[in-house]
């Protein structure tokens, strides 16, 4: 059989190959090794979804943020700015030692030898180690004097409170020593000449005080 041009007609239908099972034969060609060769790996790819989404995000801000990017560029440095300030006038945080707020130790020394350790800090230069030292000194000598009982715990605050019990002419200055202590032993503040001179003369004052109210059988 011939085609009206005289070309002969095939008997058999052409050959068609299924939607379903062409599409499957060309996911299993394409997935190939040799069709991935220059593909991009797993952390190239993982970086190039994290940009996408810093950009992304930028993007986002940047509609939400008066002046855009220029506006979020200017907020990141106001708050830059802002912490280097707070770090600037606080100091490095510093950790505070176990036990913190005890102002005496377990180990019992004389209100002498923690006057005698102030001094020698203060000679030095070591005006942080003197304010404490001396603080020191000033509740030892308390204690010494059964103004206040011993209690290695006891806190500066603490020992100052319970000091303007019987000392009420120094209760003012006996608070603001203890918040010196504080401050440069938990609050990352350092001591000074003038912080120093302040504890030191408060010692000597407290010292030569009588006390207002006399405990039984105790003489100042």
């Amino acid at each position: 059989m011939t085609s009206p041009g005289g070309l002969p007609i095939s008997e058999t239908p052409p050959v068609t190959t299924p939607r379903d099972a062409a599409r499957e034969a060309a996911e299993r060609e394409l997935s190939k090794p040799m069709y991935h060769e220059n593909d991009p790996g797993l952390l190239e790819r993982a970086l190039r979804s994290f940009l996408d989404w810093v950009d992304d995000l930028f993007s986002s801000a940047a509609g939400a943020t008066p002046g855009g990017t220029l506006g979020i560029v200017v907020i990141v440095l106001l708050t830059a700015a802002a912490v280097a300030l707070l770090w600037w006038r606080l100091g490095t945080p510093s950790k505070a030692p176990a036990g913190a707020g005890a102002l005496l130790g377990e180990r019992i020394r004389s209100a002498a030898d923690y006057r005698t350790e102030a001094e020698a800090h203060a000679a030095a230069g070591r005006w942080t180690e003197a304010v404490q030292a001396r603080m020191r000194a000033l509740v030892r000598s308390l204690e010494e004097r059964t103004l206040l009982d011993p209690r290695p715990g006891r806190t500066a605050d603490e020992a100052a409170a319970e000091a303007a019990v019987t000392l009420p002419g120094h209760a003012a200055d006996l608070r603001t020593a203890a918040l010196a202590f504080d401050d440069v032993t938990y609050g990352g503040r350092a001591g000074d000449p003038a912080m120093y001179a302040t504890l030191r003369d408060l010692d000597t004052a407290v010292e030569r005080t009588r006390p207002a109210l006399s405990r039984t059988g105790v003489t100042a």
